[in-house]
Order: structure tokens, then sequence, then C-alpha cells
């Protein structure tokens, strides 16, 4: 279905039933991402699942303002608002793991159980902030100037995603075709507006975090798997699974154990 907010038209998958879990891609994802869990969340959960703004099949608007993380949470906020949705359960993996938790911070009391796979609350020094900026200015450039099957290629082949060479060529030629159907100027704008430098450090709110929240990394990813033991300190109510043999992509990588995973500590029973 689709949802128009402020204009922008958003294309959003349902499916399941029971209490609302919002669910948000990474960067070049879409809300596709999430479909092979629909059999097994959907018994206790009711799916909701967008393509973030720039991505999928939702709108690309030019306005860099729209695509920054507040006003994507904004965005998200008013998606609940016309699905009727009061409360949710949310799960976000990396880009989609800052907006969860930036969405949990700005509407505490619309969010019931939090997820966060392979994410951060962004750099906590401005120097960094600014580095970041730049990089992904200049990677943004490459975008718009190279088209979206370079940038692809490109950024398969970062050390981040390193593991997933280790999936069935079929599972590989499926995320590539996905993320081949992103326009190049959504992409660049969620870079540039939405990136880990241009949004605000949540590091010294995380205490203010009032919901159950669970930390999900795999045990190759060394980078996130340190965020997530720092961001574990700071958080009252927080539990942190890292899942052996698994990279950053884990919900890819390992789907079983991540399903069940979740699937336990959404249902009480984790």
């Amino acid at each position: 279905m689709n949802i128009v907010v402020d204009g922008i038209d958003h294309h959003v998958e349902l499916c399941g039933d029971g209490f609302p879990l919002l669910l948000l891609h990474g960067f070049t994802g879409s809300g596709s991402t999430w479909m092979p869990f629909c059999e097994r969340w959907g018994r206790h959960s009711r799916l909701i699942m967008p393509d973030i703004i720039g991505h999928g099949k939702t709108d690309s608007p030019v306005e860099l303002e729209r695509y920054s993380i507040q006003s994507v949470a904004r965005d998200l906020n008013e998606i609940l608002n016309k699905l009727n949705v009061e409360k949710t359960d949310l799960l976000g993996y990396s880009m989609g793991g800052r907006l969860a938790l930036t969405f949990a911070l700005l509407y505490p009391d619309r969010v019931r159980k939090l997820v966060l796979v392979s994410a951060s609350p962004g750099l906590s020094s401005e120097n960094d902030r600014e580095i970041r900026r730049m990089n992904d200015a200049n990677l943004a450039n490459f975008i718009i100037e190279e088209g979206v099957p370079a940038f692809v290629s490109r950024w398969e082949s970062i050390p981040l995603f390193k593991s997933m060479e280790q999936l069935p060529q079929s599972v590989n030629a499926a995320i590539r075709a996905q993320r081949l159907q992103n326009s190049s100027n959504g992409l660049s704008n969620s870079l540039i507006g939405m990136g880990t430098g241009s949004q605000p450090s949540w590091w010294q709110h995380l205490k203010d975090l009032s919901c159950e929240v669970l930390l999900v990394t795999g045990s190759m990813d060394e980078k996130f798997c340190l965020i997530a033991e720092n961001m574990q300190n700071m958080i009252k109510n927080v539990s942190w699974m890292s899942i052996i043999e698994g990279g950053h992509a884990i919900h890819v990588e390992k789907s079983e154990i991540f399903g069940t995973i979740v699937s336990e500590f959404l249902s009480n029973t984790y």
C-alpha cells in the first residue's frame, strides 16, 4: 500500500497479525528485506515494512531537509497515525537501526520494545562527524556521477560485507537486484541527509530509553560488537546477543537464529 505524508508517497508492506512491529531496513535496502520473516514473526506480530525515503518504491525528493533523520522519524510517526497504530515494537538494521533509535527517543510513548541490529547511536566526536560527512559527500557524488550499478558494486566490496561472500550466489544476486532498484538521487540524498555524520549523536541520550531494548550483532562484526558493548553499559533495560560466525548483515547471514531471537524477545520468552 501507499501512504502519503507531507507530499511524500511512502510504499508500505503489511503482513501478519498481532501487536504492531515496525521494521526499518538498512541503506540501499527496502521493506522487502523483512518479507522472509513474515511467516514466523507474523504469528505474533503485525509487520509494518516501509521503504524508507529515498529507497525502494518510496519517493526520492530533491529537498535534502526531508532526509534528515529527525524528519524521517516524523514521517514514520505519521505513517503509524494513518495506520491507527498507537504503540509499536520497533526493529531497525544499520541505518534503519539509527532511525529506530531516533524514533524511540523522539516518540518514547509509541515504542514498547526496541531491537537494534548492527546499529549505533552515531558519532560522539564533532571532528569524527565532520570527517564522516565529507566521506559521505564524496560517496554521494560518486553515485550521481557513476550511477547506481557502479555504486552497488563498490558498496558490496567494502570490508563490512566481507562475510556475505559465504552466502549462496542466489541470495547475493537477489540482494544486488533489490539494491539496483534504488535511484541515484535517493541514495545520494540519504547519505548526505541521514548519514552517521549528519545525525545527532545519541550517546548521551541512551540513558533516557525507557523501553526494553535488545541489541543484536554478528560476532565477526568487531566494530559493531564494540559499539553494542558500550551501548549496553548505558541503557537501563537492555540485553545483547552476539550471533556466532555472523557479520554485519546478521539478519541475512544467520536468518534462522536471528528470527528465533527476535521472536523470543518480542513474545516475552527471551
